[in-house]
């Protein structure tokens, strides 16, 4: 079966914990030496946040690429953010994960929700945002699937729009709820340091 592969990996990396403002934050570095990054809500186990790094062509290390939580604001770059920023009016594209599913939440779309049509490309592996008025047009893979190497299901995707915002759900197969609920008590077990908050059962 395929799916242990990708729970094999998590467990072979080289792992530290830190406890912080109510999060366990757990860092992975990996065989082949990329990095990630993730941040789960102590109290409800909800994965908040997913980043991973790995070595540029010159060996140095590169930036943080988010995969889950809130995009790296182009306003803490460097000084060429300064030159060249994007509008506040431009489409957001973020993901941001329940516990029984994926989800993303594109911001800044104020057209009425029978114009946008979200679906399944099983052979590119990919969903598809489309609009009918051509305003608007995204494929989003869902890097989990890949890992697992699980197929795309079309009946798992359903989507709503509130508030300028079009959100995206794609409800998770049982193979990645069971995995992630294993996984959840292997890092429960990893020592974690904490951040001065007073509280040291951990150490």
């Amino acid at each position: 079966m395929a799916v242990p592969s990708w729970l094999e990996r998590l467990r072979a990396a080289g792992k530290t914990a830190l406890v912080q403002d109510g999060k366990r934050k757990i860092h992975y570095l990996f065989e082949d030496g990329k990095e990630m990054a993730e941040e789960y809500d102590i109290k409800t186990g909800q994965l908040i946040s997913r980043k991973w790094r790995e070595k540029n062509t010159l060996g140095g290390t590169g930036k943080w690429q988010v995969e889950v939580g809130e995009p790296t604001s182009p306003l803490l770059g460097a000084l060429e953010s300064e030159l060249i920023t994007e509008s506040s009016s431009n489409p957001i594209f973020m993901r941001k994960d329940t516990l029984s599913s994926f989800q993303w939440r594109i911001r800044n779309l104020p057209y009425p929700k029978d114009v946008y049509s979200v679906s399944v490309e099983e052979e590119q592996r990919c969903c598809v945002v489309r609009t009918t008025n051509k305003k608007y047009y995204k494929k989003f893979s869902i890097p989990d699937l890949d890992r697992y190497h699980l197929p795309l299901d079309a009946a798992a995707l359903s989507f709503t729009h509130a508030n300028n915002t079009l959100i995206i759900t794609y409800q998770k197969p049982k193979e990645i709820l069971a995995a992630e609920e294993q996984l959840q008590k292997e890092l429960k077990k990893i020592k974690a340091a904490n951040s001065g908050d007073g509280d040291c059962k951990t150490q």
